[in-house]
């Protein structure tokens, strides 16, 4: 028995969907019961302008970096992640569920970074993030 190989890639292609989606309602779930499990009802024009810009950049982080995206606003992230860091960098959600995976490119192939190199990176992608996106929201 032989498998055709368009339907084994659209299959992924939807579990892919599902994942994103699943993290999409995952994440809107919690925004709208806030840290503390009652709903959130930031009081200032920019409580709620900052709850928007991390709304976002956490949407970016989650979901854009990781796809091909052809978004400006991701690629230059990207590429002052790339300047700052010296190096390229690969984020990859892998099909497991489990968190982001940092690589880098090697001779061998993709590396994972260790952890302490995966939290300075994300940490300075998040900062990234959340800067270019506050400067670009109106």
């Amino acid at each position: 028995m032989t498998i055709n190989q368009s339907l084994l890639k659209n299959m992924f292609n939807n579990y892919d969907r599902q994942l994103v989606t699943g993290r999409k309602l995952s994440r809107l779930s919690r925004y709208l019961r806030g840290p503390d499990g009652d709903s959130l009802h930031p009081k200032s024009r920019e409580k709620k302008r900052r709850a928007m810009v991390e709304r976002v950049a956490r949407e970016i982080v989650e979901n854009l970096i990781t796809s091909d995206s052809n978004n400006m606003i991701v690629q230059e992230i990207k590429e002052e992640l790339r300047q700052e860091m010296n190096s390229d960098l690969i984020f990859h959600y892998p099909p497991t569920g489990e968190d982001m995976k940092v690589l880098k490119p090697g001779d061998d192939g993709p590396q994972e970074l260790n952890i302490h190199e995966k939290d300075r990176i994300l940490r300075k992608l998040w900062e990234i993030t959340l800067d270019k996106v506050n400067r670009t929201m109106l």
